[in-house]
């Protein structure tokens, strides 16, 4: 059995909730760890004065910080701060609108911007910005306004956002239904054996870390996934590449290439922020960690959008320059290609 999650605001004691349940092969881990491995964005220090405050459970009983957790333990943590519809603090933040009517807008996310506000990212996330530059937008089932779907933190790139109910049910739908069309661009270590290939597999969490995503190809946990691919460029020991969604899970593109033997370059939370492949020359990892200055987040940009418009039925697409940083890392990586060929 896998891990369960609730979240869920008490908006009396301003308090944010997290229920997980361990897996049956949980190993005695101590609370404060456990925690950790699951909660986005909680220090160590927070989660111990949780503890030390009484605000930590395992199966409706308080508990220390040094509590170990074990196999099928229900932990429950709560943490101080102020209800969500608190957090939708309109905020002057510069918008990158690539498109915008009376009905929607499409927005260049820059890398480092969270889509919604949440544990951690109370402010200066994309919605803090749409609620500041629009007023009354729809929300989704979430109650995030404006949001059809979202694209990670570090991911930079293209994002449709409603502003009508009608536009919201008409462009949810289109999502649901794999119509849309998603392109990103992605640099992901080694050299890709096949030009072009289909990755399937289900995605649900990590049964261990809850941060991460985990592929289960039996299709026995999770949501199914399908993600093309094809390449682009080859620059040695990484891999330029353009993925196209079928369906669009949590961290779909960072988990399926991780799987196939390619993690994103720099990704953090999938292990590609160290050299995977190349030689053990000092002046190659000095080069390797350059490239991670220069590109300080994974390697991936949403770059092509494509929908049927609500109102006028027109199919619409767009595209966007890959960023700065990902361009200039690129260009290091041809030029060090080109002196290793």
């Amino acid at each position: 059995m896998g891990l369960e999650e609730n979240q869920e605001l008490n908006d009396n004691e301003l308090f944010e909730h997290h229920r997980f349940v361990a897996s049956k092969g949980q190993e005695p881990l101590r609370v404060d760890k456990f925690l950790m491995n699951f909660i986005e964005n909680a220090t160590r220090n927070k989660i111990q004065k949780a503890a030390k405050d009484g605000h930590i459970w395992v199966n409706d009983a308080v508990v220390k910080q040094n509590y170990k957790v074990r196999p099928d333990d229900e932990v429950k943590v709560m943490f101080e701060h102020p209800p969500y519809e608190f957090l939708l603090v309109p905020e002057n933040i510069p918008l990158d609108i690539v498109y915008e009517d009376d009905v929607l807008l499409v927005v260049n996310k820059p890398a480092g911007m969270v889509v919604h506000p949440g544990h951690g990212n109370y402010s200066g996330t994309l919605i803090n910005a749409l609620v500041y530059h629009i007023e009354n937008l729809p929300v989704n089932s979430n109650e995030r306004p404006g949001l059809v779907h979202r694209i990670d933190k570090d991911t930079s790139g293209l994002l449709v956002v409603a502003k009508t109910e009608r536009a919201m049910t008409h462009l949810s739908k289109q999502f649901f239904d794999k119509t849309t069309e998603r392109e990103y661009v992605a640099l992901v270590w080694g050299d890709m054996e096949n030009d072009s290939g289909t990755i399937e597999g289900h995605l649900a969490r990590h049964p261990k870390n809850r941060l991460q995503m985990h592929v289960f190809p039996e299709g026995d946990h999770g949501k199914e996934a399908v993600t093309h691919y094809k390449v682009l460029e080859r620059l040695g020991y990484v891999t330029l590449v353009s993925c196209k969604l079928e369906t669009g899970r949590t961290h779909q593109i960072r988990v399926h290439l991780k799987y196939i033997g390619h993690t994103l370059f720099n990704d953090e939370r999938y292990g590609g922020d160290k050299a995977l492949k190349g030689t053990t020359f000092t002046k190659y990892k000095q080069f390797v960690d350059n490239t991670f200055k220069i590109l300080p987040r994974q390697a991936l940009h949403a770059k092509t959008l494509g929908f049927v418009h609500p109102i006028t039925k027109e199919m619409m697409r767009f595209d966007t320059e890959i960023p700065e940083d990902m361009a200039n890392c690129i260009e290091k990586w041809r030029g060090y290609s080109k002196h290793q060929s």
